[in-house]
């Protein structure tokens, strides 16, 4: 992916945040520059990995297949010095773009539509050996309890939500016509190396081809503390 394309994106997302009348951490904003000097108070962001996240799935078709978000807050699992157990991001779908299948193994979230277009979260049990189940899959929203047939897409309006379980597998994209789509997402601890069960190969981060200078650092690219 180019980097050219990702800090396109990243202002796309930015508009698209304050159009909603969202604010986000003052972290979000530093400039590769600011980052150099930023010592060791600021580790919880470099070792949660807060921040931005823009990728193509290792696939190279961004308006197809991506997804842009921001982690604004979470714990970390594997380091006994971070005891926050949630973590929170915001999320933007583009009409016409899509995110993988995919399930969790341990995190239980709640996907919740901010503002824009409507979104369609497609849903599916796993099996044992983890395929995707035909069985009815129960289906909480908003308070109410439900169940849908497999392969069934769960259509959220800004400010509806649905629960995503551990091993219910599910997947992102917007309704046509509606436009581009603000989510936000609340659950448990959020670890994108350990946590992805994908039904198709992919990456889950981008490998990014530097055509012109970053506007924003990824989540993954923050220097080391000098």
């Amino acid at each position: 992916m180019k980097r050219s394309k990702i800090n396109q994106e990243i202002r796309h997302m930015e508009n698209m945040i304050r159009e909603h009348g969202f604010v986000i951490p003052p972290f979000c904003n530093w400039t590769p520059e600011e980052w150099k000097t930023k010592g060791s108070e600021y580790d919880e962001i470099r070792d949660n990995m807060l921040g931005w996240d823009i990728t193509d799935y290792g696939l190279g078709r961004f308006d197809e297949v991506g997804f842009s978000l921001i982690t604004l807050r979470n714990g970390n699992q594997k380091n006994a010095k971070y005891t926050k157990v949630y973590a929170e991001k915001l999320l933007l779908v583009k009409e016409g773009q899509m995110a993988p299948m995919h399930f969790h193994w341990n995190k239980m979230e709640d996907i919740i539509n901010r503002g824009g277009g409507n979104v369609l979260i497609t849903v599916y049990n796993s099996t044992e050996d983890e395929e995707l189940a035909d069985t009815d899959v129960t289906v909480h929203c908003d308070g109410r309890e439900y169940v849908v047939a497999a392969g069934s897409s769960i259509r959220l309006t800004p400010g509806e939500s649905i629960t995503i379980y551990p091993y219910m597998y599910h997947d992102f994209h917007v309704e046509e016509g509606t436009g581009d789509v603000l989510l936000g997402e609340v659950s448990m601890c959020n670890d994108d190396e350990h946590d992805n069960r994908f039904y198709d190969e992919v990456k889950r981060f981008a490998e990014i081809e530097e055509d012109e200078e970053p506007y924003r650092l990824l989540c993954n690219e923050y220097p080391e503390v000098k």
